[in-house]
């Protein structure tokens, strides 16, 4: 692979994380793109390279603890909640973000792009931007949640609806750790937006059990979302202040709008599947869905441990693209460790869940789970390859692939959920997924001359053969009723040998992310840390 190295000596090397040593950091300093990365990262924190690897962990935490949170309250609601009910809180989520496009276009990501001298200053018109994107997203919801309810033939999505959308002013108060996210101050970061998801999972959960149904879910996100918000502020380093300015809205709607036409061509697919399903498998049909796409959210969730935490460090070296390349490998690479297996496991143990956690009234979602849980594992590959076109100011390829990816949707999802029911649906998101992947690999090779996607995903992917071959032969040996004790058994196999795999197969990229951490990195020709 030209520009990144892949392997080889299992000593770390200062230049193969893809972040710069001292001496070349210099070089992206005022002569490049205003501001080097001295303001992004906290002063004695060492290097880029060493702090964002060290970062990588404290996300990790972070993340991991998060998405287990999440993945919890999403299996405990399942139990507490029907189909029907699930479905009809299926439906308003979907409808509220369809909506919240309008707001979310990428407003963080430019902010922490940008190099302005006075930060305090940048943010303030961020913020605003923020402010006056929310206010309009809670109104165009209002307006138009009861034309989706006539869509829908559900008049009692309105209410928790327009409750809902409240939450998107919570949201925005949470504006200030965009600041710690830009400095990588990832402690403070991650603390705060950790209020946020654990308030929402104890009233969610309290309420649920309480027999509240889907209100549970509604005013769960509410009262996260404030106490998040509340939290922020109080806790931001610059002073609130609404300061809008025409040229930074006209550069963040330059840098926005395609972001938000990925976001947009994403979220159609979303609610273009529940409102065919809610015409077509019903809604319980349609509460299966809601539970396939929730359940595999994890492995994005985890994914986004890398990207976002090397995201404010491949803005500071943008102009490198053989740094960004290697950057993009190796991360990539660490993501993958995780999502392909826990997609595997997800297509393998799919029964089990039902049987032994979830219960049956969920029988209609196996195959779905099955399919998504191979969907997830493919998804993964290149899945940060829009953090570095956001990186590098050239965010319309993200707008072409999202139409691309629409476009496969209404030509193969659609007709196939129509004609084969979930099994279809599930079929038509597979070919979908592979569809987006080729848009996806055209791009990054346009970016990356030396990238190879069909390596880089066989390389992924051999970590998880082995324990995939494994459980099914354990399978093809067991005799007399399946229990709650053998699947737990297997699964346990299964991570064994998939971690003993990973670390025969990545062994020189585990160690190296590893002399990171341990202390400062030997040192590269002509250059100290």
């Amino acid at each position: 692979m030209a520009g990144a190295r892949v392997s080889g000596s299992d000593t770390p090397n200062p230049e193969a994380v893809g972040f710069p040593t001292p001496a070349r950091d210099a070089s992206f300093g005022e002569g490049s793109e205003g501001l080097g990365f001295e303001d992004r990262i906290p002063v004695g924190s060492g290097g880029l390279r060493q702090h964002a690897a060290r970062g990588t962990i404290i996300n990790a935490f972070f993340r991991v603890g998060i998405s287990g949170l999440g993945f919890v309250q999403r299996i405990l609601v399942a139990a507490f909640l029907t189909p029907a009910e699930l479905g009809t809180w299926g439906i308003v989520l979907i409808t509220l973000l369809t909506l919240l496009f309008i707001k979310n276009v990428g407003i963080s990501d430019k902010f922490i792009q940008q190099s302005e001298p006075d930060q305090e200053s940048a943010f303030q018109k961020a913020f605003s931007f923020e402010i006056l994107l929310t206010a309009a997203f809670v109104g165009v919801a209002i307006v138009t949640l009861p034309i989706f309810a006539l869509a829908y033939g559900n008049p009692s999505i309105i209410l928790p609806g327009v409750i809902l959308s409240l939450a998107g002013l919570g949201n925005s108060l949470q504006a200030p750790i965009w600041i710690f996210y830009r400095r990588m101050e990832f402690v403070r970061q991650r603390t705060l937006e950790t209020v946020d998801p654990v308030v929402t999972f104890v009233v969610t959960i309290g309420l649920a059990i309480a027999g509240m149904g889907y209100w549970s879910l509604v005013i769960g996100a509410v009262a996260g979302a404030w106490s998040g918000g509340v939290i922020a502020v109080l806790a931001s380093p610059y002073r609130l202040r609404f300061r809008p300015d025409r040229t930074t809205t006209r550069e963040y709607l330059e840098f926005s709008w395609p972001l938000a036409v990925a976001k947009l061509s994403g979220l159609a697919i979303g609610q273009g599947s529940l409102l065919v399903g809610a015409h077509t498998v019903g809604l319980d049909g349609v509460g299966a869905i809601t539970l396939a796409i929730s359940i595999t959210a994890l492995a994005d969730g985890v994914d986004a441990i890398v990207t976002q935490t090397i995201y404010p460090a491949i803005c500071a070296v943008r102009q490198r693209l053989d740094l960004l390349l290697e950057t993009l490998v190796k991360s990539n690479r660490m993501a993958l460790m995780w999502g392909v297996p826990f997609g595997l496991a997800l297509t393998l143990f799919a029964d089990d869940l039902v049987d032994f956690v979830i219960g049956e009234k969920w029988r209609s979602a196996v195959f779905l789970m099955q399919i998504f849980g191979i969907i997830a594992a493919v998804d993964q590959i290149g899945f940060n390859w829009t953090a570095f076109l956001r990186a590098r100011n050239h965010t319309r390829p993200l707008a072409i692939v999202g139409i691309v990816s629409v476009a496969s949707f209404l030509l193969i999802t659609v007709p196939l959920l129509i004609a084969g029911g979930l099994h279809g649906y599930a079929f038509g998101m597979l070919a979908m997924t592979l569809t987006t992947l080729a848009a996806r690999t055209y791009y990054l090779a346009r970016l990356f001359s030396g990238f190879q996607m069909i390596w880089h995903a066989a390389r992924a992917i051999a970590p998880s053969i082995p324990a995939v071959l494994i459980v099914l032969g354990m399978r093809a040996l067991e005799q007399g009723d399946r229990t709650a004790e053998l699947a737990i058994t297997e699964l346990g196999v299964y991570v064994i040998a998939t971690v003993a795999a990973t670390l025969v197969f990545e062994r020189s990229l585990v160690r190296e992310m590893l002399g990171y951490l341990r202390g400062p990195p030997v040192a590269a020709a002509g250059a100290t840390e």
